[in-house]
């Protein structure tokens, strides 16, 4: 087995104006500072920012751009994600790229941030892909992982490898850390989580190993991060155990139970009784908003500095 080495670059976001030139331009500083990098990862919604009045068809004149990127440097990549347009509906949408500038596959994310990404519809399908002689790759966005189902069937696909670009520039990125650890440890894989900034995030990016360990977490500034994997450490943890103790996946797999609560149609009184999700009603003045807002902070004298880190936009 080649090894294999993934770089994430955690790079500020605009929400009024798009953001492709300059992911290529981080493009070529990676290939030009890593030639020995062998796939490329953004955050989600990085192209475009996080509000969906720049929502577009797929595929489309960004997934054409990055298609050559790909083929430039013979990479794979996963250019984060944007917000895709197609029968009336608006999906947050991630596209694989090979290394010949071919899509292999889309990924829609399966749970928008409801009660905050108000107006984005849910895909219905898992995604995961093979790199010829490397392994077994699964795609999740943000909010995903907060429903531990997901990660764990992109598992039982066989995915040994989850890239996970999240937006998040709300207070509860600590938690994120602690759920990016807790998936990779309880799937016994490697678990990329890679963050934007500004309107793309607060940064913080994770990557942990199938152990569950932190082999590298960012700070709040522009990162690239490249990481060396070895999928040979991902299949001794699944067949000896995590740090040779428990075997999560083996004892999920040999289960004596069905999770019959998890049958299509059943009611569940709990969760019925949590009442509906309330979602934000004026979604199109929030959106004007965000763009006034950061228009006034690109306003600010040279000399000023200052502290306070525009809100994403709520969108995890």
């Amino acid at each position: 087995m080649k090894p294999f080495s993934i770089a994430g670059v955690q790079m500020r976001v605009s929400s009024s104006t798009p953001n492709v030139e300059a992911m290529k331009t981080k493009i070529d500083i990676v290939m030009n500072l890593y030639p020995w990098v062998d796939l490329i990862m953004f955050s989600e919604l990085c192209a475009y920012g996080p509000l969906t009045i720049h929502a577009q068809p797929v595929p489309g004149e960004f997934e054409q751009e990055m298609c050559a990127m790909a083929a430039k440097y013979g990479i794979w990549l996963l250019p984060g994600s944007i917000f895709e347009l197609k029968d009336g509906k608006i999906y947050n949408t991630a596209s694989v790229i090979d290394p010949e500038g071919s899509v292999v596959t889309r990924y829609r994310k399966m749970f928008p941030f409801y009660p905050y990404e108000v107006g984005v519809t849910a895909g219905d399908s898992f995604c995961v892909f093979d790199i010829p002689d490397v392994g077994r790759f699964g795609v999740s966005i943000c909010y995903d992982m907060w429903i531990p189902e997901t990660t764990r069937t992109l598992a039982v696909m066989g995915a040994e490898v989850i890239l996970h670009p999240p937006l998040t520039g709300t207070i509860d990125r600590d938690i994120e850390l602690s759920i990016a650890r807790a998936s990779a440890a309880t799937n016994q894989c490697y678990f990329f989580d890679f963050n934007g900034l500004d309107y793309g995030g607060s940064g913080r990016s994770i990557v942990c190993g199938p152990e569950g360990r932190v082999i590298y977490q960012a700070e709040v500034t522009e990162e690239i991060i490249p990481i060396e994997i070895d999928l040979e450490k991902v299949r001794r943890s699944r067949e000896l155990g995590v740090l040779r103790l428990g075997q999560p996946l083996k004892s999920f797999r040999d289960r004596p139970v069905d999770f019959d609560i998890y049958r299509p149609g059943v009611k569940h009184q709990a969760l019925e009784d949590l009442g509906p999700l309330i979602k934000p009603q004026r979604v199109k003045e929030l959106g004007e908003l965000r763009v006034k807002e950061e228009g006034q902070g690109h306003d600010l004298p040279k000399h000023v500095v200052t502290s306070f880190r525009p809100p994403s936009s709520g969108l995890e």
